[in-house]
Formats: structure tokens, sequence, C-alpha cells
């Protein structure tokens, strides 16, 4: 996107700008009080993430002849937390806990989440059993002790750690949850005896029940804690050497953003921090449109989510898997507790490698040739062909058109590496095997939202698709036309939504710790003090981030189960006052029928188990529209052989600008929707209008109304 009309943007606007560093691309955005200035992409800089920031800030400032002074605010998401964690390439890291638990992170919960694999791969714990050690303390389930923490071998451990190179250490402790003490003495202990290690508390990072997950949480935390410090210093000096005054907030897991000395603290929290951008996004457009309710498909690169908006809310999610071994296998990663959006991730994206398997079948991804060297038609050096390989030669995307014209594909080398790869040992033509790959790849992401749906109790057939990502518009009408969608909501902007989401969040900040009750057994007093508490850690914290404690918005939940259940589930919780614990106990079990269906067990009493707040300061202003045209240029700039099966094969297909199209405009397919970032294809027999914020919604029976 060159501008919004074509000319110049005028210098000295209060900009904010959103940049999201995917597997493939970096993306950015820019508004104002107008909305969108302007968007870009760029290969990402893997081995200096930062400098692809660089790049892309510099250049589109320069572009657009604007003042990097006039930003106001920069917020920022990343995937190198996740990355790390893949690749390993964290700290050298030491666990320190109770006598007797050091095998705990390895023993995990025991479950085999392919029960008749013989050859089953476990994750593996990013610490060795050598670096696992033990020191003799010990804390009891009611935070009373047993046995004080023996210092001196405590500080022995600490200087052998330090001889041995190790550079950070995570203190967990039997039951620190309830008691942190004992890790918090460990903590000075070390720090005398070995300041240049690196410690997290297991108390601090993830005090809750279960000590594998709480063990797995503080480890992964220290892990990567110095790896993002230098990133987020090299980012902020990077960004003021542009000229760039406000420091970068930070886009969290959960759909906050927090301040750089936050994500600093916490850098497990920043897990998924670009697919939440866009699942924010995805609730700013359906709000304007009326759509509270979607099923948000983000596309890019590397992988394709799915994510459920309920009430224009995402689901949140308290626990995330790292680094699966098996990608769809829940128990076949590291687990982190943390708050995160709910949302399935496959390896299906635009760099997804296609080849022929064992059996002669066709398949696509998981692997992928991200950016270095990425897709064949990208002419980097790939040579696997890949779904944009494949979309290039259906006529979906404009070889002079990529990336806004920036980035010509080789179309001749892509229709070389299918047809070597793929049409030629399948005996089919070249056409077939590329709507093959597409209509592959199609389905692999329909059946993980119809599983992604179905297990939260949702019917995807009656949920509008919001589509996003560089590839979401080209696809995502293909997956919710498998899904039985009606419609299908592209957004401005949609290749880079996750930026443009970024922009669309508020100051946040989670709290939690354990306290494990019987409901009726807890007062009302005790109930407010447990609240209050995580309240005023959570006033504190924005308060530093500059906003007004009487501004700060607190929501409550409660993790609950009936005694004697083995799992629990999240229970949102009004403030504590008269009829408390029967309003608790209502929301308690309207939550549980809505999950399992009118099971209530008679008689069984309700337990607690632990407290969760959420506070966060107010909604950013922040315009996600697209401003209408000014010019009066036709938005019809020509048309393009395109392959559609359903019409026979190759048909001359209208292609549009999407920054010419006025509001109220009719698209009938076959036609093809260009903006810098991404493509909308609108199949025959599809009908898409433009809506007043320049989103564009296709109706996928022509004809069809509103959903």
């Amino acid at each position: 996107m060159n501008s919004t009309d074509g000319a110049p943007v005028p210098a000295g606007r209060q900009l904010q700008a959103g940049i999201d560093i995917g597997g493939t691309f970096t993306d950015l955005c820019l508004l104002d009080r107008d909305g969108i200035v302007a968007v870009r992409k760029t290969l990402t800089t893997h081995r200096e993430p930062a400098a692809g920031v660089e790049l892309v800030l510099r250049e589109t400032l320069r572009e657009h002849r604007l003042d990097p002074g006039s930003i106001r605010a920069v917020v920022h998401g990343t995937t190198l937390v996740t990355n790390a964690l893949i690749e390993r390439r964290g700290a050298r890291t030491a666990l320190i806990t109770t006598e007797g638990f050091r095998d705990v992170v390895e023993m995990g919960r025991e479950h085999r989440y392919e029960l008749y694999d013989l050859g089953l791969e476990l994750p593996r714990p990013l610490v060795p059993r050598w670096l696992r050690l033990e020191v003799p303390e010990r804390v009891l389930a009611d935070g009373s002790v047993d046995t004080p923490l023996d210092t001196d071998r405590l500080a022995r451990v600490a200087v052998e750690l330090g001889d041995a190179g190790v550079e950070a250490v995570a203190v967990c402790f039997l039951h620190s949850h309830t008691n942190p003490e004992h890790e918090r003495l460990a903590r000075q202990v070390i720090n005398e005896a070995a300041p240049a290690l690196q410690v997290a508390l297991s108390s601090e990072v993830n005090p809750e029940l279960r000590e594998y997950e709480r063990s797995s949480t503080t480890l992964a935390n220290v892990y990567v804690q110095a790896l993002v410090a230098d990133y987020l210093s090299d980012l902020r000096g990077r960004l003021q050497g542009l000229g760039v005054t406000p420091a970068p907030r930070i886009m969290l897991s959960n759909g906050g953003v927090a301040t750089i000395d936050t994500a600093r603290r916490f850098p497990i929290r920043m897990l998924e921090s670009g697919p939440a951008g866009g699942a924010l996004g995805a609730v700013a457009f359906g709000r304007k449109t009326g759509r509270p309710d979607q099923l948000a498909f983000d596309m890019g690169g590397t992988t394709a989510k799915v994510c459920i908006i309920e009430n224009s809310q995402p689901l949140v999610s308290h626990t995330f898997e790292v680094d699966r071994v098996y990608r769809l296998k829940p128990g076949s990663g590291l687990p982190v507790r943390a708050p995160v959006i709910d949302m399935i991730e496959i390896g299906a994206g635009g760099g997804s490698i296609a080849r022929i398997d064992p059996l002669g079948l066709l398949t696509v991804g998981p692997d992928s040739a991200g950016s270095e060297p990425g897709p064949v038609s990208y002419g980097r050096g790939g040579t696997a062909c890949t779904v944009t390989d494949a979309d290039v030669v259906l006529g979906y995307l404009g070889p002079d058109d990529f990336l806004g014209g920036t980035m010509p594909l080789d179309a001749d080398a892509a229709k070389r590496a299918i047809s070597e790869q793929v049409a030629g040992p399948m005996g089919l033509t070249l056409a077939e095997a590329a709507w093959g790959i597409h209509a592959t790849v199609n389905e692999n992401m329909a059946n993980a939202a119809r599983v992604h749906s179905v297990e939260r109790g949702q019917d995807p057939a009656r949920l509008p698709m919001f589509v996003m990502g560089g590839n979401g518009p080209l696809h995502g009408p293909g997956v919710a036309q498998a899904l039985g969608c009606a419609t299908v909501l592209a957004p401005p902007a949609a290749g880079v939504l996750s930026a443009l989401g970024f922009l669309s969040a508020p100051l946040s900040i989670d709290f939690v710790h354990s306290w494990h009750t019987e409901l009726d057994a807890m007062t009302l007093d005790g109930a407010a003090k447990s609240f209050a508490a995580l309240e005023s850690q959570g006033e504190q914290v924005l308060d530093e981030s500059g906003v007004a404690r009487d501004a700060v918005e607190h929501v409550r939940s409660l993790d609950m189960r009936f005694i004697g259940q083995g799992s629990e589930i999240e229970v949102p919780v009004p403030p504590v006052g008269d009829g408390w614990h029967d309003a608790v106990r209502r929301r308690f079990a309207a939550q549980y029928e809505e999950r399992f269906g009118a099971v209530l067990p008679h008689g069984v009493e309700v337990e607690i188990l632990t407290w969760r707040l959420t506070s966060r300061g107010p909604e950013p202003d922040a315009r996600l529209r697209l401003p209408p045209p000014t010019g009066t240029a036709a938005a019809r700039v020509g048309t393009r052989d395109a392959y559609f099966p359903q019409a026979g094969g190759y048909v001359k297909t209208a292609v549009y600008d999407r920054y010419r199209l006025q509001a109220g405009e009719v698209l009938t397919g076959p036609a093809l929707v260009q903006e810098h970032e991404s493509t909308l294809v609108v199949a025959p027999g599809m009908r898409g209008e433009v809506l007043p914020d320049g989103s564009i919604l296709v109706h996928l029976q022509a004809g069809g109304g509103a959903r």
C-alpha cells in the first residue's frame, strides 16, 4: 500500500504503529485519527529480527515523507519466544528444586498422547538431568514449613552452577504457590553466592497448583529471558535511531499490551503475541459490523490459526504447549501456564511445502519454506514447490503485483517445480496439480477448524468467517465453503491485521494465585481480601505504565470443580458482595452445563482452586478503517486468467484495486481484489459488497443476505 489514495501523507500527524514479526514476513501498519495511513510487509530477518522492523519502518516513513517524531505509540508482537523454545536457543539453564523432585519435569503427567505408538516421542525438557539439582527444604500444602531451607547447601550448588557455565536458574520448590518464602530466600542466597546467574521463581512466574506445569513454565520463562531482554534493548535502540521516541509496548498472548519492563520479566507471556493481535482485530471489526460471534481465520506464510470469538471476546486458555512433537496432539509438547487466546494452529501457510507421500498421495505441510529460502517463485533459492507457487500458477497471485509490485514472482519457476514434483509423478496436468495443492491445504485447515469449533461447543457453519493474514483472503472463502459458512468478512489491510489489531488492545496484565478451598467455607471477607491483593498488584503495574488507578478495570474469575474431580473450569465471577456465593454457584453451574451438558452431580460440593484477575486500562482510540478513496479512477484495473474448476478451468477474471473501491460497490465472482499485502478471491457464484469501513462482505452463495 503506497498510500490510501496515492498522494503523499502530510507530516505532523499523530501516528500509531503496529509491528508484527511472523515466520515469513514482518508487518507494519500506521494509523492516524482518520484510519489506516499505510501498511507494508518485508521478509523477516530471522538472524536479527529487529533489523527487519527497522527496515520496514524506515522505508515506510521515507516513502510517505513522514516525520518519525509524529509516531506517538508503537505496539509490537513477535514469534521470538516461541522460536527460541522450539529451536532451543535460550540460555544454559539449571533447575533447583525440593529434594526428591528433580525428575518432575521429565516424568510429567506420565500421559501417552498416542496410546498405541511404540516409538512414541515425549517432549524433551529444557534442562538435562545433570543440571536439575535438589536442596533440602519442604513446605506443606497448607503453607506451613516442615523442613527449613538448607542455605549452606544452596550456596554451594549456586557456586557449582556458576563454575559450570550456567547462565540462568529456575527455582521451583514444592507448594511455593502457598508460601513463597523459601523461594524468596533462595534468590537472596543465589544472588550472593553467584551474582551472575539470572534467577526466576515459580511463585512469581506461575503461582499455581501442579508442580509439573509450574516448573515447566518457570524454566521456559528464564530460559528465554536474557534473549528477550537483548532483543527488546536492540529494538528500542533501533527505533530511537530512527527518531521514534516512545518506548514500544509489547503485545501479550492474552490480548493485552504491556510495557517493555513487564515483557522482560515475564517473556513467556509473549508466546502467541502475533496471533493474539489478529484475534483482537477480528473483535474490533466484528463489533463495528454487528457480528459478535465469528470464526477468525488467520493464514500467513508459515502457519494458519483459527480462533472462535464469542460475544465480542476471544476465548482464552491458561495452558499452552510449545514445541509439540506432533502438532495436533495435546500432551506432546512442553506445557506453559500463561493466559493465551485459545486457538488452533497448523502448519498450513503460503510457504507450506507440497510433496507426494510414500502412498503416492498429495500432502501439504506442515514444514514450510519460510522466508529463507522461501517458495520457488520468490527466486531466493527455494526448490520445493509450495502453496504460494500453486496460487501463482492458478492465477490468484499476479507475478507483477505481489506486495504492491515491490517483489516480483517467478511464475515460470513455479510452473516447473509443480510440474516436476507433483504433476508429472501423479499424471496430472499442471493446473490440476496446482489446484490439488490449493484444495488440499484448504481442506486441512477446514478439518482443523471443524474440530476446534466442535470441541468448544460451536457449529462452524453458523458462524461468519473473518479472514486475515497474507493468505487469509485468498484461501478463506474456500475454507469457509468447506465448513458450510454463509459469509466471509475480509477487512482492509487483512494481510497485516495482527499489526493493526495490536493498536486496538488496552494495557493489560493478568495475576493469579492458587488457594484451595470449598466455596461454602470461603467467607466474604476472605474472598474480598484474595481479590484485593491481586487488584492492588494490577493497579500498581498499570500505574507505572501511565494508567490512572481509577481508570483500571478488573475482571475476576475462579478455577472451580466439583469435589473429587481431577480438572477444573474457569468461571467469570462478580465483585465480592452480598449474594456472592449464590451468584458464583449459579455461574459455575451454567458454565459446567454449557461445557459438558446437563450432568450436574446432585449433593456434591463445589471447590475453588485458583483465583484469577485481569487488570486493564481504557480501550485505545484506534480507527481500524480504510479512508474512502478521493480519486475518480475506476476500481477495476484489468483482467487475469484464473483457474476455477466450477467454471471449467481458466477464465477471464476481473481484477480490482482495493484502494479504489467505493462503499456500496458490489463484486460478482469470479473476481480478484488486490491490495498491497493480500488478495481476496471471489469465486464464481459468490458476491462481495464493500462496507463503509472498507471491509468486503462476501456471500458464498450469490444473492445471499447478510449473516
